[in-house]
Protein backbone atom coordinates (compact mmCIF):
# COMPACT_ATOMS: atom_id res chain seq x y z
CA UNK A 1 0.00 0.00 0.00
CA UNK A 2 1.27 3.02 -1.16
CA UNK A 3 2.02 6.14 2.28
CA UNK A 4 1.49 8.83 -0.68
CA UNK A 5 -2.02 8.07 -1.42
CA UNK A 6 -4.51 8.84 0.49
CA UNK A 7 -8.90 7.79 0.19
CA UNK A 8 -11.19 9.80 2.18
CA UNK A 9 -14.78 9.54 2.66
CA UNK A 10 -16.27 13.04 2.85
CA UNK A 11 -17.72 14.42 5.74
CA UNK A 12 -17.16 11.25 7.24
CA UNK A 13 -16.37 7.87 7.13
CA UNK A 14 -20.23 6.63 9.12
CA UNK A 15 -23.32 7.60 7.97
CA UNK A 16 -26.66 6.45 7.59
CA UNK A 17 -27.49 4.20 5.04
CA UNK A 18 -29.27 6.87 2.79
CA UNK A 19 -26.91 9.89 2.87
CA UNK A 20 -24.36 10.10 0.06
CA UNK A 21 -20.91 10.55 0.57
CA UNK A 22 -18.00 11.96 -1.12
CA UNK A 23 -15.20 10.05 -2.33
CA UNK A 24 -11.71 11.49 -2.73
CA UNK A 25 -8.59 10.77 -3.94
CA UNK A 26 -4.94 12.34 -3.40
CA UNK A 27 -1.24 11.66 -3.97
CA UNK A 28 -1.30 10.03 -7.19
CA UNK A 29 0.81 10.65 -10.19
CA UNK A 30 -0.39 13.35 -12.84
CA UNK A 31 -2.96 11.61 -14.83
CA UNK A 32 -2.00 8.09 -13.31
CA UNK A 33 -5.03 5.49 -14.14
CA UNK A 34 -6.48 3.63 -11.19
CA UNK A 35 -9.57 1.44 -10.48
CA UNK A 36 -11.82 1.93 -7.33
CA UNK A 37 -13.47 -0.68 -5.91
CA UNK A 38 -16.55 -1.48 -3.34
CA UNK A 39 -16.69 -4.74 -1.83
CA UNK A 40 -18.97 -5.34 1.27
CA UNK A 41 -20.82 -8.63 2.38
CA UNK A 42 -24.55 -8.90 3.33
CA UNK A 43 -25.92 -10.90 6.36
CA UNK A 44 -26.09 -13.88 4.40
CA UNK A 45 -22.47 -13.91 3.78
CA UNK A 46 -23.12 -13.00 0.18
CA UNK A 47 -20.25 -11.06 -1.02
CA UNK A 48 -21.04 -7.62 -3.34
CA UNK A 49 -18.67 -5.89 -5.39
CA UNK A 50 -17.99 -2.91 -8.13
CA UNK A 51 -15.40 -1.21 -9.87
CA UNK A 52 -14.55 1.50 -11.74
CA UNK A 53 -11.73 3.14 -13.98
CA UNK A 54 -10.90 6.40 -13.49
CA UNK A 55 -7.84 9.09 -14.33
CA UNK A 56 -6.64 11.68 -12.55
CA UNK A 57 -6.00 15.19 -12.87
CA UNK A 58 -2.87 17.16 -13.14
CA UNK A 59 -2.40 17.27 -9.36
CA UNK A 60 -3.19 13.40 -8.93
CA UNK A 61 -6.56 13.59 -7.25
CA UNK A 62 -9.88 12.16 -7.71
CA UNK A 63 -13.16 13.25 -7.06
CA UNK A 64 -15.93 11.58 -7.70
CA UNK A 65 -18.48 14.04 -7.78
CA UNK A 66 -16.53 15.60 -10.63
CA UNK A 67 -14.71 12.78 -12.51
CA UNK A 68 -15.86 10.09 -14.61
CA UNK A 69 -15.26 6.69 -14.99
CA UNK A 70 -14.48 5.40 -17.92
CA UNK A 71 -14.89 1.45 -17.48
CA UNK A 72 -16.09 -0.91 -15.28
CA UNK A 73 -19.21 -1.35 -12.94
CA UNK A 74 -21.12 1.56 -14.83
CA UNK A 75 -19.27 4.96 -16.79
CA UNK A 76 -20.05 8.44 -16.53
CA UNK A 77 -19.83 10.80 -13.43
CA UNK A 78 -21.60 8.77 -10.59
CA UNK A 79 -21.28 9.82 -7.12
CA UNK A 80 -22.43 6.92 -5.43
CA UNK A 81 -21.59 4.58 -8.65
CA UNK A 82 -19.18 2.25 -6.30
CA UNK A 83 -22.47 1.62 -4.10
CA UNK A 84 -25.44 1.51 -6.21
CA UNK A 85 -23.42 -1.00 -8.67
CA UNK A 86 -22.22 -3.63 -6.72
CA UNK A 87 -23.15 -7.36 -7.59
CA UNK A 88 -23.38 -10.44 -5.72
CA UNK A 89 -21.21 -13.18 -6.40
CA UNK A 90 -23.52 -15.35 -7.40
CA UNK A 91 -26.24 -15.40 -9.74
CA UNK A 92 -29.81 -13.89 -8.16
CA UNK A 93 -28.89 -12.45 -5.04
CA UNK A 94 -30.56 -10.04 -3.34
CA UNK A 95 -28.47 -7.75 -0.75
CA UNK A 96 -29.87 -8.45 2.80
CA UNK A 97 -29.75 -6.03 4.99
CA UNK A 98 -32.81 -6.22 7.28
CA UNK A 99 -31.31 -6.45 11.19
CA UNK A 100 -30.82 -2.33 11.88
CA UNK A 101 -28.34 -3.03 14.65
CA UNK A 102 -25.46 -3.95 12.34
CA UNK A 103 -24.38 -1.17 10.17
CA UNK A 104 -23.87 -1.53 5.93
CA UNK A 105 -19.91 -1.87 5.81
CA UNK A 106 -18.43 -1.20 2.58
CA UNK A 107 -14.74 -1.13 1.92
CA UNK A 108 -13.26 1.19 -0.46
CA UNK A 109 -9.95 0.59 -2.28
CA UNK A 110 -7.42 2.12 -4.59
CA UNK A 111 -5.56 0.03 -7.06
CA UNK A 112 -2.97 0.04 -9.61
CA UNK A 113 -3.16 -1.35 -12.90
CA UNK A 114 -1.82 -4.12 -12.01
CA UNK A 115 -4.05 -4.44 -9.48
CA UNK A 116 -1.50 -3.39 -6.15
CA UNK A 117 -3.96 -1.54 -3.10
CA UNK A 118 -2.36 1.98 -2.88
CA UNK A 119 -4.93 3.08 -0.43
CA UNK A 120 -8.58 1.90 1.42
CA UNK A 121 -11.05 3.40 3.69
CA UNK A 122 -13.84 1.78 5.40
CA UNK A 123 -17.54 3.20 5.03
CA UNK A 124 -19.86 2.54 8.06
CA UNK A 125 -23.43 3.13 6.96
CA UNK A 126 -25.55 3.00 9.76
CA UNK A 127 -29.65 2.05 10.05
CA UNK A 128 -30.26 3.79 12.98
CA UNK A 129 -29.45 7.31 13.68
CA UNK A 130 -28.26 8.37 16.79
CA UNK A 131 -30.92 8.36 19.83
CA UNK A 132 -33.25 5.94 18.18
CA UNK A 133 -34.96 3.58 20.09
CA UNK A 134 -35.68 0.22 19.27
CA UNK A 135 -37.81 -2.16 20.85
CA UNK A 136 -39.22 -5.41 19.72
CA UNK A 137 -42.71 -5.74 19.94
CA UNK A 138 -45.14 -8.92 20.91
CA UNK A 139 -47.97 -7.73 22.15
CA UNK A 140 -51.41 -9.66 21.63
CA UNK A 141 -51.11 -10.84 17.86
CA UNK A 142 -48.50 -8.16 16.75
CA UNK A 143 -44.95 -9.47 16.19
CA UNK A 144 -42.53 -6.66 14.68
CA UNK A 145 -40.33 -4.08 15.95
CA UNK A 146 -40.73 -0.30 16.89
CA UNK A 147 -38.61 2.05 16.29
CA UNK A 148 -38.83 5.68 17.83
CA UNK A 149 -37.00 9.24 17.54
CA UNK A 150 -35.35 10.61 19.88
CA UNK A 151 -37.00 13.44 21.26
CA UNK A 152 -40.66 14.19 23.12
CA UNK A 153 -42.75 14.19 19.68
CA UNK A 154 -45.59 13.64 18.78
CA UNK A 155 -44.28 12.13 16.01
CA UNK A 156 -46.03 11.14 12.64
CA UNK A 157 -46.97 7.46 13.02
CA UNK A 158 -46.31 5.05 10.09
CA UNK A 159 -47.03 1.09 9.62
CA UNK A 160 -44.17 0.28 7.53
CA UNK A 161 -45.56 -3.07 5.38
CA UNK A 162 -42.42 -5.90 5.10
CA UNK A 163 -44.49 -8.44 5.64
CA UNK A 164 -44.40 -11.12 2.61
CA UNK A 165 -41.28 -13.20 2.26
CA UNK A 166 -41.38 -14.26 5.73
CA UNK A 167 -39.69 -12.89 8.75
CA UNK A 168 -38.95 -9.43 9.72
CA UNK A 169 -36.86 -6.61 7.67
CA UNK A 170 -36.13 -3.77 10.05
CA UNK A 171 -34.13 -1.15 7.42
CA UNK A 172 -36.50 1.04 6.12
CA UNK A 173 -38.34 1.47 9.61
CA UNK A 174 -35.24 2.09 11.14
CA UNK A 175 -34.51 5.13 8.77
CA UNK A 176 -37.64 6.80 8.93
CA UNK A 177 -37.24 6.92 12.18
CA UNK A 178 -33.91 8.47 12.09
CA UNK A 179 -35.88 10.89 9.77
CA UNK A 180 -38.34 11.87 12.68
CA UNK A 181 -41.13 9.05 12.03
CA UNK A 182 -42.35 6.59 14.73
CA UNK A 183 -42.34 3.27 13.01
CA UNK A 184 -43.90 0.19 13.67
CA UNK A 185 -42.34 -2.71 10.71
CA UNK A 186 -44.51 -6.11 11.61
CA UNK A 187 -43.91 -9.74 10.27
CA UNK A 188 -46.99 -12.02 8.82
CA UNK A 189 -45.48 -14.87 8.85
CA UNK A 190 -41.55 -17.00 9.62
CA UNK A 191 -40.91 -14.43 12.63
CA UNK A 192 -40.96 -15.26 15.98
CA UNK A 193 -43.72 -17.88 17.05
CA UNK A 194 -45.87 -16.76 13.60
CA UNK A 195 -46.30 -20.08 11.78
CA UNK A 196 -44.04 -20.53 8.91
CA UNK A 197 -46.41 -20.36 5.92
CA UNK A 198 -50.21 -19.17 5.88
CA UNK A 199 -52.95 -19.75 3.51
CA UNK A 200 -54.94 -16.32 4.18
CA UNK A 201 -54.53 -12.84 5.34
CA UNK A 202 -56.77 -11.50 8.11
CA UNK A 203 -57.27 -7.87 8.13
CA UNK A 204 -58.02 -7.83 11.94
CA UNK A 205 -54.35 -8.02 12.54
CA UNK A 206 -53.13 -5.10 10.92
CA UNK A 207 -56.43 -3.60 12.44
CA UNK A 208 -54.57 -4.33 15.72
CA UNK A 209 -51.03 -2.31 14.87
CA UNK A 210 -52.87 0.61 13.61
CA UNK A 211 -54.30 0.39 17.36
CA UNK A 212 -51.34 -0.08 18.68
CA UNK A 213 -49.65 2.75 16.92
CA UNK A 214 -52.35 5.68 17.59
CA UNK A 215 -52.36 4.65 21.40
CA UNK A 216 -48.13 5.35 21.36
CA UNK A 217 -47.74 8.47 23.69
CA UNK A 218 -45.57 9.98 21.00
CA UNK A 219 -47.27 9.07 18.18
CA UNK A 220 -49.07 11.91 16.27
CA UNK A 221 -53.01 11.60 17.28
CA UNK A 222 -54.15 12.99 14.18
CA UNK A 223 -53.63 9.93 12.13
CA UNK A 224 -51.49 6.57 10.87
CA UNK A 225 -49.55 6.43 7.51
CA UNK A 226 -48.92 3.25 5.68
CA UNK A 227 -45.59 2.17 3.49
CA UNK A 228 -45.99 -0.83 1.22
CA UNK A 229 -44.12 -2.50 -1.53
CA UNK A 230 -45.13 -5.11 -4.13
CA UNK A 231 -47.31 -7.50 -2.45
CA UNK A 232 -47.90 -5.52 0.66
CA UNK A 233 -49.62 -2.65 -2.09
CA UNK A 234 -52.61 -4.42 -2.48
CA UNK A 235 -52.67 -5.21 1.45
CA UNK A 236 -51.71 -1.43 2.20
CA UNK A 237 -54.99 -0.02 -0.04
CA UNK A 238 -57.44 -3.07 1.87
CA UNK A 239 -56.15 -1.71 5.15
CA UNK A 240 -57.09 1.98 3.74
CA UNK A 241 -60.42 1.22 2.67
CA UNK A 242 -61.55 -1.12 5.19
CA UNK A 243 -60.33 0.46 8.01
CA UNK A 244 -60.15 3.72 9.25
CA UNK A 245 -57.13 5.84 10.84
CA UNK A 246 -55.64 5.52 8.12
CA UNK A 247 -54.53 8.98 6.62
CA UNK A 248 -51.37 8.74 4.31
CA UNK A 249 -50.78 5.30 2.03
CA UNK A 250 -47.64 5.07 -0.26
CA UNK A 251 -48.49 2.45 -2.97
CA UNK A 252 -45.22 1.48 -4.53
CA UNK A 253 -44.76 -1.38 -7.50
CA UNK A 254 -48.01 -3.49 -5.84
CA UNK A 255 -51.24 -4.31 -7.81
CA UNK A 256 -54.58 -2.90 -7.60
CA UNK A 257 -56.74 -6.42 -6.81
CA UNK A 258 -55.73 -8.20 -3.86
CA UNK A 259 -53.21 -11.04 -5.13
CA UNK A 260 -51.80 -14.81 -4.06
CA UNK A 261 -53.80 -15.19 -0.62
CA UNK A 262 -57.51 -14.66 0.32
CA UNK A 263 -58.21 -11.51 2.53
CA UNK A 264 -60.77 -11.88 5.81
CA UNK A 265 -61.66 -9.69 8.10
CA UNK A 266 -64.00 -10.91 11.29
CA UNK A 267 -63.82 -14.11 10.26
CA UNK A 268 -65.43 -13.15 6.81
CA UNK A 269 -63.68 -13.17 3.56
CA UNK A 270 -63.44 -9.98 1.82
CA UNK A 271 -61.84 -10.29 -0.97
CA UNK A 272 -60.70 -13.48 -2.87
CA UNK A 273 -57.36 -13.79 -4.23
CA UNK A 274 -55.78 -13.29 -7.81
CA UNK A 275 -53.89 -15.51 -9.39
CA UNK A 276 -51.01 -15.96 -11.84
CA UNK A 277 -50.78 -18.19 -14.68
CA UNK A 278 -47.60 -20.24 -14.39
CA UNK A 279 -48.06 -21.29 -18.17
CA UNK A 280 -47.18 -17.46 -19.08
CA UNK A 281 -44.17 -16.51 -16.84
CA UNK A 282 -40.86 -16.23 -19.51
CA UNK A 283 -37.95 -18.22 -19.06
CA UNK A 284 -34.12 -16.21 -19.77
CA UNK A 285 -30.57 -17.58 -20.56
CA UNK A 286 -29.61 -16.60 -17.22
CA UNK A 287 -32.23 -19.11 -15.10
CA UNK A 288 -34.14 -16.14 -13.95
CA UNK A 289 -37.79 -16.07 -15.61
CA UNK A 290 -40.13 -12.80 -16.23
CA UNK A 291 -43.61 -12.55 -14.23
CA UNK A 292 -44.57 -9.60 -15.88
CA UNK A 293 -47.91 -10.52 -17.78
CA UNK A 294 -48.41 -13.99 -15.72
CA UNK A 295 -51.40 -12.49 -13.50
CA UNK A 296 -54.66 -13.04 -14.51
CA UNK A 297 -56.34 -9.74 -15.65
CA UNK A 298 -57.52 -8.44 -12.66
CA UNK A 299 -60.47 -5.80 -14.90
CA UNK A 300 -61.54 -9.13 -16.40
CA UNK A 301 -65.54 -9.75 -15.48
CA UNK A 302 -64.57 -13.31 -13.53
CA UNK A 303 -62.05 -11.53 -11.63
CA UNK A 304 -63.33 -7.98 -10.57
CA UNK A 305 -64.45 -9.10 -7.57
CA UNK A 306 -60.56 -9.39 -6.09
CA UNK A 307 -60.39 -5.54 -6.55
CA UNK A 308 -59.46 -3.50 -3.80
CA UNK A 309 -62.66 -0.67 -3.11
CA UNK A 310 -59.94 2.27 -2.95
CA UNK A 311 -63.05 4.34 -3.66
CA UNK A 312 -63.78 3.53 0.24
CA UNK A 313 -60.77 5.24 1.24
CA UNK A 314 -60.89 8.86 2.66
CA UNK A 315 -56.98 8.98 3.40
CA UNK A 316 -54.47 10.47 0.63
CA UNK A 317 -52.71 7.88 -1.80
CA UNK A 318 -49.42 8.01 -3.23
CA UNK A 319 -49.15 5.46 -6.18
CA UNK A 320 -45.61 5.44 -7.59
CA UNK A 321 -45.07 2.58 -10.79
CA UNK A 322 -41.54 1.84 -11.80
CA UNK A 323 -42.00 1.94 -16.07
CA UNK A 324 -39.50 -1.13 -16.59
CA UNK A 325 -41.23 -3.68 -13.75
CA UNK A 326 -40.99 -7.03 -14.62
CA UNK A 327 -42.42 -8.78 -11.59
CA UNK A 328 -46.08 -7.87 -12.92
CA UNK A 329 -47.31 -4.45 -14.62
CA UNK A 330 -47.72 -1.72 -11.93
CA UNK A 331 -48.06 0.90 -14.35
CA UNK A 332 -51.20 -0.50 -15.74
CA UNK A 333 -52.56 -1.11 -12.31
CA UNK A 334 -51.92 2.51 -11.04
CA UNK A 335 -53.63 4.32 -14.07
CA UNK A 336 -56.53 1.75 -13.44
CA UNK A 337 -56.70 2.69 -9.49
CA UNK A 338 -56.30 6.47 -11.06
CA UNK A 339 -59.49 5.93 -13.33
CA UNK A 340 -61.42 4.46 -11.09
CA UNK A 341 -60.86 7.46 -8.30
CA UNK A 342 -61.77 9.60 -10.99
CA UNK A 343 -65.11 8.07 -12.21
CA UNK A 344 -65.91 7.99 -8.50
CA UNK A 345 -65.27 12.25 -8.37
CA UNK A 346 -62.27 11.48 -6.04
CA UNK A 347 -59.42 13.57 -6.15
CA UNK A 348 -57.16 12.10 -2.81
CA UNK A 349 -54.19 10.46 -5.12
CA UNK A 350 -50.84 11.76 -6.45
CA UNK A 351 -48.57 9.94 -8.67
CA UNK A 352 -45.12 9.11 -9.76
CA UNK A 353 -43.46 7.23 -12.60
CA UNK A 354 -40.23 6.37 -13.01
CA UNK A 355 -38.80 5.57 -16.38
CA UNK A 356 -35.87 3.17 -16.65
CA UNK A 357 -36.57 1.52 -12.72
CA UNK A 358 -37.48 -2.16 -11.86
CA UNK A 359 -39.36 -3.49 -9.33
CA UNK A 360 -37.80 -3.25 -5.90
CA UNK A 361 -37.52 0.64 -5.06
CA UNK A 362 -36.09 0.40 -1.83
CA UNK A 363 -34.11 3.64 0.49
CA UNK A 364 -31.27 4.78 -1.49
CA UNK A 365 -27.28 4.23 -2.46
CA UNK A 366 -27.99 -0.14 -1.86
CA UNK A 367 -26.85 -2.19 -4.76
CA UNK A 368 -29.48 -2.64 -7.00
CA UNK A 369 -30.83 -6.33 -7.58
CA UNK A 370 -31.42 -7.15 -10.86
CA UNK A 371 -33.08 -10.64 -9.84
CA UNK A 372 -33.52 -13.07 -6.81
CA UNK A 373 -35.27 -15.76 -5.59
CA UNK A 374 -39.50 -14.99 -5.59
CA UNK A 375 -41.44 -16.68 -2.82
CA UNK A 376 -44.57 -16.98 -4.98
CA UNK A 377 -42.97 -18.06 -8.27
CA UNK A 378 -40.98 -20.42 -6.10
CA UNK A 379 -37.91 -19.35 -8.41
CA UNK A 380 -35.63 -16.46 -8.99
CA UNK A 381 -37.48 -14.02 -11.32
CA UNK A 382 -36.19 -10.72 -13.58
CA UNK A 383 -37.24 -7.60 -11.59
CA UNK A 384 -36.72 -5.04 -13.98
CA UNK A 385 -34.84 -1.77 -14.92
CA UNK A 386 -32.06 -0.20 -15.65
CA UNK A 387 -29.20 0.45 -13.07
CA UNK A 388 -28.25 3.93 -13.37
CA UNK A 389 -32.11 4.98 -14.01
CA UNK A 390 -33.21 2.79 -11.52
CA UNK A 391 -30.63 4.31 -8.59
CA UNK A 392 -31.84 7.12 -9.45
CA UNK A 393 -35.39 6.52 -8.51
CA UNK A 394 -34.49 5.32 -5.33
CA UNK A 395 -32.81 8.75 -4.33
CA UNK A 396 -35.82 10.69 -5.97
CA UNK A 397 -38.56 8.47 -4.38
CA UNK A 398 -37.09 7.97 -1.10
CA UNK A 399 -37.35 12.23 -0.53
CA UNK A 400 -40.60 12.02 -2.02
CA UNK A 401 -42.09 9.07 0.28
CA UNK A 402 -40.72 11.15 3.37
CA UNK A 403 -42.38 15.03 2.07
CA UNK A 404 -45.74 13.22 1.08
CA UNK A 405 -46.12 11.54 4.97
CA UNK A 406 -45.10 15.27 6.71
CA UNK A 407 -47.88 17.16 4.48
CA UNK A 408 -50.75 14.49 4.94
CA UNK A 409 -50.08 12.57 8.73
CA UNK A 410 -52.28 15.86 9.90
CA UNK A 411 -55.84 16.80 9.75
CA UNK A 412 -59.23 15.95 11.89
CA UNK A 413 -59.12 13.47 14.49
CA UNK A 414 -60.16 10.16 12.26
CA UNK A 415 -62.92 7.94 13.45
CA UNK A 416 -62.89 4.80 15.60
CA UNK A 417 -64.87 2.48 13.95
CA UNK A 418 -64.40 -0.05 11.39
CA UNK A 419 -65.96 0.98 7.69
CA UNK A 420 -67.37 -2.43 7.00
Amino acid sequence: MSSQVRLRLLPSARCLFDEPIQVKVAGLRSKQVVTMRARSTDEKGVVFSSSATYRADNSGEIDLNRDASSSGSYVGVEPMGLLWSMRPDVLHKRFQKNNSLNPHVVNFSVHEEEGQILAEATNERLLMGDGVSRVPVKEGNIRGVLFTPPGEGPFPALLDLYTFGGGLSEKRAALLASRGFLVLTVALYGHDDMPRNIKEVHLDYFEETLNFLQKHKKADSKGVGVLSLSKRGDLALSIASYLTRVKAVVWINGCSANTALPLHYKKIQILPALMFDPNKVISTESGAIITKYAMHDPLAEENKASLVPIERASGRFLFIASEDDLNWDSRAYMDDMMERLIHHGKENFEYLSYPGAGHYLEPPYGPYCPSSFHGVAGRPVLWGGEPRSHAAAEVHLWKKIQEFFRTHLQGDTPQTKSQL
